[in-house]
């Protein structure tokens, strides 16, 4: 029976078949790759599979694409979050709790690679004043510029949300963000009755908590599906090289042609193309800023990775 992955708890696996809808829980037999990844989980949602009589995973097709995120608990090993999907939303919010410097830029070098196209949804838009809305419209400047779409929602209020469900028919939508941005919510109020949980920001951190535990897929009414994952603290990226960022952040790859070295990484070095785009406004310095940072965590981590013995 061909499948697809709609539900990862870790262990089990459930499977919807292609043929009639029927949905079957499956376990992993053997080993399965990624080529030239270590990963905690051989198998996600959105995965097509070939599932035995006996309910056992016996082949993964070929994904089209494929998002991963460094393990929270493994430091040296990959999470695969999702594959064969047509598209990501990032769901963010600019307070309640308030929006971590570079989190967006995190969240697209995960999916830059495979050229997967992001929404970005602020949602909480009922809570912003001329402060948060003025953040909001530097932000969507920065990001429509590149070639994102951009909304400013509110689940509260039910504002924007029929944009925001139309951007998502008859697709497969990989659904992401900080903890306590309202992502469930919003989730809900994009189709009732799936019944995600959701739940407060805490008040001792004023920190989101997480609510989804494991990534799951749903089938939307108005044609596509959504898979809704946990929601994300904190994103590190120990399996890229410098020139992996590089490479990621696309208007800065678009310029490089233009920069003196090939090699080029866009912080010392003389006549780089990244630096003048900024003078010129071409680059924004907000995402130099972030890519910058990210990196020097990157040289910095392949230094104790190469230099230290465990």
């Amino acid at each position: 029976m061909k499948g697809r992955i709609i539900k990862s708890t870790g262990s089990w696996y459930a499977v919807k078949s292609l043929d009639d809808g029927a949905i079957h829980q499956c376990r992993i037999v053997g080993k399965f790759r990624i080529k030239g990844l270590k990963v905690t989980n051989p198998v996600a949602v959105g995965d097509l599979v070939e599932v035995n009589s006996d309910g056992s995973i016996e082949e993964i097709y070929d994904r089209e694409n494929y998002v991963v995120r460094q393990s929270p608990r493994k430091k040296h090993q990959l999470h695969l979050i999702a594959s064969n999907v047509d598209q990501a939303v990032v769901v963010v919010t600019i307070i309640e709790p308030n929006l971590k410097q570079g989190f967006i830029d995190r969240f697209l070098l995960m999916t830059e690679p495979y050229d997967i196209p992001v929404h970005i949804v602020f949602n909480k838009a009922d809570i912003y004043g001329e402060k948060e809305l003025a953040v909001y419209e530097f932000l969507k400047d920065i990001y429509v510029k590149i070639g994102h779409q951009v909304s400013l929602v509110s689940a509260e209020q039910n504002t924007g949300i029929n944009e925001f469900r139309e951007s998502l028919k008859d697709k497969i939508t990989l659904v992401s963000g900080q903890s306590g941005v309202g992502k469930s919510t919003l989730v809900n109020v994009i189709q009732s009755g799936l019944g995600l949980k959701t739940t407060e920001l805490s008040d001792y951190s004023g920190k989101g908590q997480h609510t989804t535990t494991f990534a799951e897929m749903f089938d939307l009414a108005i044609g596509g599906s959504i898979i809704d994952t946990p929601g994300i603290k904190a994103l590190s990226f120990n399996h890229f090289e410098v020139m992996d960022v590089a490479h990621n952040f696309k208007e800065f790859f678009a310029l490089s042609d233009n920069c003196k070295f090939g090699d080029c990484t866009h912080r010392d070095e003389p006549k780089c193309a990244i630096k003048n785009g900024i003078d010129s406004g071409i680059i924004s310095e907000l995402r130099y800023l972030n890519y910058l940072q990210l990196v020097d965590e990157v040289e910095d981590q392949n230094y104790w990775e190469r230099n230290v013995e465990y």
